[in-house]
């Protein structure tokens, strides 16, 4: 795992969450326990890169993203260990049995498979709140945001490293409006592409979505992204802008103008891409 990644996160209410966990998170918010963004991925990285080395699954304590938006506490869990476990089993299911041992043992891998069996039979499904992509925002994920609810700081420097506290690149909005624009762009989808893999991506995204809260928050949040951009790339950076006008030509059926605006967005991520080549 690393630093490099961004996140896509839906921050529930306390009141979408069962007794016991409802009642976890109500202290954990009491006490203050949050991390800061750069210290909760920083944790993260340091725990999937020990289990990495010791080949077994990470171990981090039960924690969430916070934030409180018109007087309502919502609650983001990062669920660690559980998305580590599913991420594993998925893996694993894609690959020959002799490979997946390379990368993990068979303890691991059926320790994962009952952990998550357990979840599913105690919740009912296994919905990670995070989302994460290393290297790279997925386009798709644009189409959740509008560009007018962009938030963008440039930081502060640090002594002592080319990081600045403080940079973020960040879009919040309601699941609401994050629905209806998944909604609307399936239906310009349908009918503009006959490639059925983009449709299929989007339709996935929106069933992801449907299963929180309708009063939750969706965030885009480009992480430690920020740092592989300068002052003016991160400025500049107008993706989400750029997905609605996308969206907007392939609706009036001028694909040249929804290529033209899809290649300004695909040529900033392959150069985000490209940083992780030169390493």
């Amino acid at each position: 795992m690393t630093l490099f990644a961004a996140s896509l996160r839906v921050y529930e209410p306390l009141a979408a969450f069962e007794d016991d966990e409802r009642e976890h998170w109500e202290q954990y918010v009491r006490a203050g326990a949050q991390l800061p963004p750069q210290a909760a991925a920083a944790l993260e990285q340091g725990a999937v890169a020990a289990a990495m080395v010791h080949r077994r699954l990470p171990v981090v304590a039960e924690h969430a993203h916070v934030l409180e938006v018109d007087g309502v506490t919502l609650v983001c869990p990062w669920r660690t260990t559980l998305r580590a476990q599913e991420a594993l089993v998925d893996f694993a299911a894609e690959l020959p049995e002799v490979v997946v041992d390379a990368f993990a043992s068979r303890t691991v891998l059926e320790t994962a498979e009952v952990e998550l069996d357990r979840w599913r039979a105690e919740h009912g499904s296994v919905t990670a709140h995070v989302r994460t992509c290393t290297w790279q925002v997925p386009l798709r994920w644009f189409l959740l945001v509008d560009p007018q609810e962009r938030e963008v700081s440039l930081g502060e420097p640090v002594e002592a490293t080319v990081r600045r506290t403080g940079r973020s690149l960040v879009y919040r909005t309601p699941m609401s409006r994050a629905r209806r624009r998944v909604a609307r762009a399936l239906s310009v989808l349908r009918v503009a592409l006959l490639d059925e893999t983009v449709t299929e991506g989007v339709e996935e995204l929106g069933r992801w979505l449907e299963e929180f809260h309708p009063r939750s928050l969706v965030e885009l949040d480009y992480g430690g992204l920020v740092h592989l951009l300068d002052d003016a790339e991160l400025s500049q950076d107008e993706s989400a802008r750029d997905m609605a006008h996308a969206m907007e030509r392939l609706a009036a059926g001028d694909g040249d103008g929804a290529s033209a605006a899809y290649q300004r967005m695909t040529a900033r991520m392959k150069a985000l891409q490209a940083v992780e080549a030169a390493n």
